[in-house]
């Protein structure tokens, strides 16, 4: 046996899909075997496998058992003379795995090998390359001094900046994505330590590498495509632990003890700050545009209010100092949550969300007002003018947020995306209507020719697509991975990598079209399964409904009491809804796991709007399927009125 190839699978059933698919061409003129471990996921990817990789080795997991375990179980039961361990995030070249093989064949003392990697946009990823993070060369990654200074020699150690990356050299750490092993030299210095569950194994297996002797090899005369990111997003601070937890473990394994306190020192040190950049990110973000928004609408009024005195009651005071104090906050309170419930603040902004939040935040503040005694209302001309205010200023306000994009506060852009998909008729036309399913704000310019020749049926061919992008203003292409070569497609991402354009691939028979905008967010996929339900203005209109049919239902619970069933049960889940533990409704359960969005666990169930208890379990998939697509809270609220008797339901 030539190469054993280990794909590690997590929940990424389309990302999986393509991985295999290029695999299996690259794969063709020799005798491999490919192993697929799926550390329990339920988004189907393993029937996926099984349904259209029937070659492939499948070994199923009943829990997660982390990167390190689960590429062991398919090592120990390989048998090739290399060991390939790839992501399932990435597409290869044809000739990626008969280059790589030849280059460790030539060169014995060869433990490892890695390649060139791009992420989905065209870019060079600088961890193609890495050497030992040792604690000074931690510092300057940590703290950004290999960023500052990539090509030096000192702070941009980290990612061997200084080397040339279109040259073979031997580097000290191997990519985890793309690591090509010499199985003897596994069995001499030992498989994954199972110590580390999920990122530090490749440094450490790469460091045993060098101590036996061997030499590890960043070999860029193959290019893979590495979309990143699938498992954890890089910028969440459960990624900063998980993976400086695993700089601590290789620290204690590999460095003297006070080598290994002061890495550790530099790991917290990296924590807290990380930390504090994360939070301090996330409140600029989250919190800046309401905060600044309740400031702006109050300062307003701080400055009306004199002036209609003045004008109404020739400058003497009326109102009370409550009035600012309680009345104005109020308001002010008011409007923010029914901006946020309208959406105002999703990016991207919808302007008629913005005038939504007003309206009915001032619709709340009216019926409030209407039912306060005489002597608690104030004046409804300063609060008409106030809501004038908080309109004009809420929109302005938006308005300098999109242009200096201080809190990714962005509006919606109104013009449809611009683009072209690569690929022969047949193909192209097919994945033209699932794009037709996917998204309305499309606009498929026409067609290339995957061949370099004039054809009058085609815009034009795979060698002007340069001319094509800049004449016709393409935000996106699309490749059509049938009928043009992975080889191809690497080839021209990085030929048109400065295009500012999108890429995406349309795997061959497959409902997915995936690709990545940077190297800092992980994949993206078109699918034809439109899930409203995943909205973030229907979870909070979801969530909404949960707390006020809740505090509702708490009210007449004495009448609730004749009419359901299990009462004491009921009661139970009237408040574990209102906690926000499950939700009224949800997903009926399924033996076969289909791919559903996650949320809340439901009281009740789609099928419980037909009344009957004996539904066919394809009958209930569908409902399920239809409640993602179809998501308004009108269902829920609809649902959860002819099932009354059933919210004593036991979980």
């Amino acid at each position: 046996m030539d190469l054993s190839i280990v794909i590690v699978n997590y929940n990424v059933k389309y990302f999986l899909e393509q991985c295999l698919h290029s695999v299996e061409r690259a794969s063709r003129n020799m005798e491999t075997e490919v192993f697929v471990v799926d550390n329990n996921s339920v988004d189907g990817s393993c029937a996926m496998v099984q349904e259209k990789f029937s070659c492939v080795k499948l070994i199923r997991n009943d829990e997660n058992l982390g990167f390190s375990v689960a590429n062991n179980q398919a090592i120990r039961e390989s048998s090739g003379k290399y060991v390939l361990l790839l992501n399932p995030d990435t597409v290869i070249e044809e000739d990626t795995l008969d280059k790589c093989m030849s280059y460790m064949d030539e060169h014995p003392d060869a433990g490892g090998l890695g390649v060139k990697m791009i992420d989905g946009n065209g870019e060079f990823l600088p961890e193609s390359k890495r050497a030992l993070p040792s604690p000074g060369v931690a510092f300057y990654k940590i703290f950004g001094l290999s960023r500052l200074f990539p090509k030096s020699r000192i702070f941009g150690r980290y990612h061997l900046g200084y080397l040339d990356r279109d040259k073979v050299h031997s580097i000290d750490i191997l990519p985890g994505a793309f690591m090509m092993l010499r199985k003897s030299a596994l069995d001499e210095v030992g498989l994954l330590d199972e110590t580390f569950f999920m990122y530090g194994e490749d440094i450490d297996l790469s460091y045993r590498l060098i101590k036996a002797g061997y030499k590890n090899i960043y070999f860029p005369e193959t290019t893979i495509i590495h979309y990143k990111g699938e498992s954890t997003k890089k910028g969440s601070l459960n990624y900063v632990m998980t993976f400086y937890d695993a700089m601590r473990i290789f620290a204690r394994k590999h460095f003297s003890r006070n080598m290994a306190r002061t890495y550790s020192l530099i790991i917290n040190m990296a924590i807290y700050f990380r930390a504090f950049l994360a939070l301090s990110r996330r409140f600029v973000r989250n919190f800046t545009p309401p905060l600044t928004q309740a400031a702006l609408i109050y300062l307003g009024f701080y400055m009306i209010k004199p002036i209609w005195e003045q004008y109404k009651f020739q400058g003497t005071s009326s109102y009370p100092i409550e009035y600012m104090t309680i009345v104005v906050p109020i308001y002010i309170l008011l409007w923010l949550l029914s901006l946020f419930f309208s959406g105002a603040y999703d990016t991207p902004v919808k302007p008629f969300n913005i005038f939504k939040g007003i309206f009915i935040g001032t619709g709340a503040i009216l019926v409030i007002y209407a039912l306060l005694p005489e002597s608690l209302r104030f004046s409804r001309m300063l609060l008409l003018i106030g809501t004038l205010w908080a309109t004009l200023s809420a929109y302005l306000l938006s308005i300098l947020f999109h242009i200096t994009r201080l809190t990714g506060f962005r509006f919606e852009e109104k013009r449809n995306k611009k683009l072209i998909i690569v690929g022969k008729h047949a193909e192209a036309s097919r994945v033209q209507g699932l794009l037709s399913k996917a998204e309305s704000n499309l606009n498929v310019v026409g067609y290339v020719n995957p061949e370099p020749r004039d054809d009058e049926d085609y815009t034009g061919h795979i060698n002007q697509l340069g001319e094509i992008i800049k004449i016709n203003k393409i935000d996106e292409l699309i490749f059509c991975a049938s009928d043009i070569s992975s080889q191809d497609i690497i080839g021209q991402m990085m030929t048109l990598a400065n295009e500012r354009v999108q890429y995406k691939i349309a795997p061959p028979e497959s409902l997915s079209i995936i690709g990545s905008h940077s190297i800092n967010t992980p994949g993206d996929v078109y699918l034809i399964d439109f899930e409203s339900i995943t909205k973030p203005s229907n979870k909070r209109v979801k969530r909404l409904f949960d707390f006020l049919s809740s505090l509702l239902l708490i009210v007449f619970y004495p009448v609730l009491l004749f009419a359901v069933k299990n009462p004491g049960q009921a009661f139970l889940n009237i408040l574990n809804v209102l906690s926000g533990k499950y939700s009224w409704v949800g997903f009926h359960p399924s033996p076969d796991k289909p791919r559903l969005p996650s949320i809340r666990p439901g009281i009740l169930f789609p099928s419980d709007a037909l009344g009957g208890e004996d539904i066919p379990q394809d009958i209930k998939d569908s409902l399920n399927l239809m409640y993602v697509k179809n998501y308004s809270v009108f269902t829920d609220a609809g649902i959860l009125m002819r099932s009354l008797p059933k919210i004593g339901r036991k979980q």
